[in-house]
């Protein structure tokens, strides 16, 4: 049996991507005793294009910035390739490039630093609730005991709906990702472009030496034809049509607002099916909900019955408001991208809206009731 079996830990997370290691940093940063389990070695390459607004630094007191390659100063829009609208960032660090595996191993690295224990190569098999305590089985067998638990497995996770965190049936959007070695062309610019994908976009971000490159489509049943986007998107980069490394996905993408605690137990990052349905961004609603959820596990933990209850609704008043007024742009506008296109990027300050919202200088509700309003009723 593990070691924890005659001692509970104080709280286990499933799961060391960017919300289980945030939420582990804070976590032993706070004093708790706290294991991690992640069924992956330290330092896997995930399909995330690595974007995150640089206002993720306010939630950790370490600087995060040895982890960034990029840091993005333009924001370029195209609707197939044509038809370019540019955008400046706000900000002196608006928009920050990592590389997944680097930003994950970093945040890591600080929580063990500050206390945390993790178990790498080591999935959770089930985890079941016992009076005031969490058990939780590892692949070998052994059995744990936790006070408390924080679900951070990503979108293929199987704990979050089993314990009845988020949608019971959560939306997932295709994508294809793509991480190409290379000279960058424009290092600085982020390059989107709304027509080369049916109901979806493709994105370019530049690192250090190469690109990200994601093809994903957020709406509806079709299923993604990846790579006939990137035979016309790769040769426009200069790049070889069989260039760079490929890995399909799937992301829990925002769909309403649902609980994300029970007793004793939280989820975060993806697995609670934060991304944003219009821009995909998933960096920072896992940093943010990682750190918020581990503040409220240490309250609980303290003698707060409603800390668990207060982690969902900061959560909706932080990012759910925001992404509901994002998933309804995005039923509109990949309904109608290029009357969207037209109708909404190209107006004169439209790209600086967008760059406000990746940002984080900016929410959908800000712009929303507008852009919704313009697209289905000025598009004739």
């Amino acid at each position: 049996m593990g070691d924890s079996q005659a001692s509970p830990v104080d709280a286990i997370v499933v799961g060391a991507g960017s919300a289980g290691s945030a939420a582990a940093f804070h976590l032993a940063r706070l004093g708790r005793k706290v294991v991690v389990f992640e069924q992956d070695q330290p330092g896997r390459s995930k399909p995330c294009g690595g974007g995150m607004a640089a206002s993720v630094q306010r939630w950790f007191p370490f600087d995060l910035t040895p982890v960034v390659e990029q840091v993005i100063r333009e924001v370029r829009f195209t609707w197939t390739l044509d038809d370019p609208v540019r955008a400046t960032l706000p900000g002196e660090a608006p928009f920050w490039i990592v590389r997944r595996s680097v930003l994950d191993s970093f945040l890591a690295e600080q929580a063990a630093q500050a206390g945390a224990t993790f178990r790498f190569d080591s999935a959770v098999e089930a985890v079941e609730r016992q009076g005031d305590r969490w058990l939780v089985t590892d692949q070998r067998g052994d059995l744990w005991q936790a006070r408390s638990l924080l679900i951070a497995d990503g979108s293929s996770s199987p704990l979050a709906s089993q314990l009845g965190l988020g949608p019971p049936r959560p939306r997932f959007a295709s994508t294809l990702s793509v991480e190409v070695e290379c000279p960058v062309q424009e290092p600085g610019v982020a390059f989107f472009d709304f027509g080369l994908v049916p109901q979806g976009f493709c994105w370019v971000f530049p690192r250090h030496q190469g690109y990200s490159i994601g093809v994903g489509t957020f709406i509806g049943q079709e299923e993604l034809n990846g790579e006939a986007v990137l035979h016309r998107l790769l040769p426009a980069l200069g790049l070889p049509l069989d260039a760079g490394f490929r890995q399909p996905a799937r992301l829990r993408v925002w769909d309403g607002h649902y609980p994300l605690d029970a007793p004793g137990v939280v989820v975060a990052g993806d697995a609670a099916s934060l991304c944003d349905p219009f821009l995909a961004e998933g960096l920072r609603p896992a940093l943010m909900s990682g750190s918020q959820a581990a503040i409220a596990l240490d309250a609980w933990l303290g003698g707060n019955p409603q800390a668990l209850k207060g982690y969902t609704a900061t959560m909706r008043r932080d990012w759910g408001e925001s992404m509901a007024w994002g998933k309804r742009i995005a039923q509109v506008f990949y309904r109608l991208p290029r009357v969207g296109y037209q109708l909404g990027v190209k107006r004169p300050t439209a790209p600086q809206r967008i760059a406000q919202i990746l940002s984080g200088e900016m929410g959908y509700g800000d712009i929303a009731q507008r852009v919704i309003r313009r697209l289905l009723f000025q598009r004739g």
